[in-house]
């Protein structure tokens, strides 16, 4: 009987490497469930306090079941004013240009679908055009049938598509830090996170986190070279940072190089007046590449380089942005005939 009492230890002791082998492993996992499921909570609450202490600032209208999120400032001719990816109203607001523009004209900013307070759903592929149907139909609703319209970085590509689908509609363009043809792009690489199930976990998770760390390095290179200005400090950067618009935001990544391919074709078809805007040390889009050559291609078109500014040239640049706004409004324009493509005040 004691050497039974012996035997029955030993014998199981020969089956405990396996055990042990597997159980790092399932611990590993567990844990790291947890984990993800903690900064899952986390993030919703986070979200959800930014969004208590950033209600909306304006109205909704509903397009085709879509609640579309949009302010109204000032009197006077329309001008549509339309973010870039990952942005909101509210980066027009504290930039200023909103202010500025509502002093002489009646100004609708949307929050693009996914962004701010827009609905954004999923099973529609929330491309220029799709978003240029949407856009078109609010300002339908809104009693708008003509209006200048202003796009910064994807919104340029989306104010293109309106102008294409409806130029009675957009009586004048201003493209600012816009990306019009395709080129390698590496930021490309993050769109990975528009994939369903992954994407969704890491949005949920990882994302907002990584976010935050890597938002002062993001925001020295958008502005750059110049410094960010302390106006943007207006910006609800919690906002941004939620599951949902990063999401969004990756989605728009995604379709960056496809847009660009299905659009650079048609510019020449642009055929009102259109004021290309862009810093001339943009460290996102290549100025030379994408502006410059936009402004070769499209007969009625002026460029601005705007020298020591980078991509957020409407927050940089304000009074220039603003400028161009004035000049679509009450300039007539002849053909320079040095150069095509260029138009001189006359």
């Amino acid at each position: 009987m004691l050497f039974r009492s012996f035997a029955t230890p030993l014998s199981s002791r020969r089956h405990l490497p396996t055990n042990v082998s597997t159980h790092p492993i399932a611990v590993g996992v567990a844990a790291a469930v947890v984990a993800l499921t903690i900064s899952a909570l986390v993030n919703r609450l986070v979200a959800k306090k930014a969004e208590r202490n950033n209600p909306p600032m304006g109205k909704f209208v509903e397009v085709d079941g879509v609640r579309v999120h949009y302010i109204e400032r000032g009197h006077g001719e329309p001008l549509v004013l339309l973010h870039g990816n990952g942005s909101m109203i509210q980066d027009f607001a504290s930039s200023g240009l909103l202010d500025k523009a509502a002093a002489k004209y009646r100004v609708i900013v949307f929050d693009r679908p996914g962004f701010g307070y827009s609905e954004r759903p999923r099973l529609t592929v929330w491309t220029p055009g799709t978003q240029a149907d949407l856009i078109r139909k609010a300002l339908g609703q809104l009693g708008i049938s003509q209006a200048i319209v202003l796009g910064h970085s994807w919104g340029a590509s989306v104010a293109i598509a309106l102008a294409l689908k409806d130029p009675k509609l957009v009586t004048r363009l201003i493209l600012a830090s816009g990306y019009y043809y395709p080129t390698v792009r590496s930021d490309v690489l993050a769109s990975w996170q528009a994939l369903p199930v992954i994407g969704d976990i890491m949005s949920q998770t990882l994302s907002p986190i990584l976010a935050r760390l890597m938002w002062p390095a993001l925001m020295r290179r958008i502005f750059g070279p110049s410094i960010v200005p302390k106006k943007f400090a207006g910006f609800p950067k919690e906002m941004a940072l939620r599951p949902s618009q990063l999401r969004a935001g990756a989605a728009e990544s995604a379709l960056m190089i496809p847009t660009a391919l299905a659009l650079h074709k048609r510019y020449a078809g642009l055929t009102m007046l259109v004021s290309i805007i862009a810093g001339a040390d943009d460290k996102l889009v290549d100025t030379d590449e994408q502006s410059a050559r936009l402004h070769r291609d499209v007969p009625r078109s002026t460029l601005r380089r705007v020298a020591g500014v980078g991509h957020m040239v409407h927050q940089s640049a304000t009074d220039v942005v603003m400028a161009a706004i004035d000049e679509a409004q009450g300039t007539s324009l002849t053909m320079d005939p040095s150069e095509r493509g260029s138009f001189v005040p006359s």
